[in-house]
């Protein structure tokens, strides 16, 4: 298993965001993980992980998610990691937007395959395409 096994993962991530695939999406994350977008939005345990989800994906009309650099340490069954991502929205009322920011994650290995143990997500922009919003604070 190597960086690449995680880059897989990720990537995994991303593709079934934009393709709404939950079974895709699910299949990346460990039982027991956890979930953390900000602001009280945090869960723990894949089904829950996936409600949050599926909620979530209700209110948009297209999620595009891709992925920039990113980073992996692996140390035997467990690893972190750093993925910056941006996501390019259109909400189900019309409203379109932009997000970038970074994944600070865990992985763990389970049955030869690598998964989420947690994901926490870090927003740098979030707001209207024009980059008229709020940036965080570096």
């Amino acid at each position: 298993m190597s960086r690449d096994d995680i880059e897989k993962l990720v990537h995994d991530y991303s593709d079934a965001v934009v393709y709404r695939n939950v079974d895709q999406w699910l299949a990346t994350w460990a039982d027991d993980a956890i979930w953390d977008l900000g602001k009280g939005r945090r869960v723990e345990g894949r089904d829950a992980i996936g409600e949050m989800w599926l909620g979530a994906m209700d209110r948009f009309e297209a999620v595009i998610q891709t992925i920039a650099n990113g980073s992996a340490t692996l140390d035997g069954d467990h690893g972190t990691g750093r993925w910056y991502v941006h996501e390019l929205i259109k909400r189900a009322g019309g409203e379109v937007g932009v997000m970038v920011g970074h994944y600070d994650d865990r992985y763990v290995r389970v049955d030869g395959s690598w998964r989420f143990a947690a994901r926490e997500l870090v927003i740098h922009y979030q707001g209207p395409p024009d980059l008229s919003g709020h940036f965080r604070p570096a």
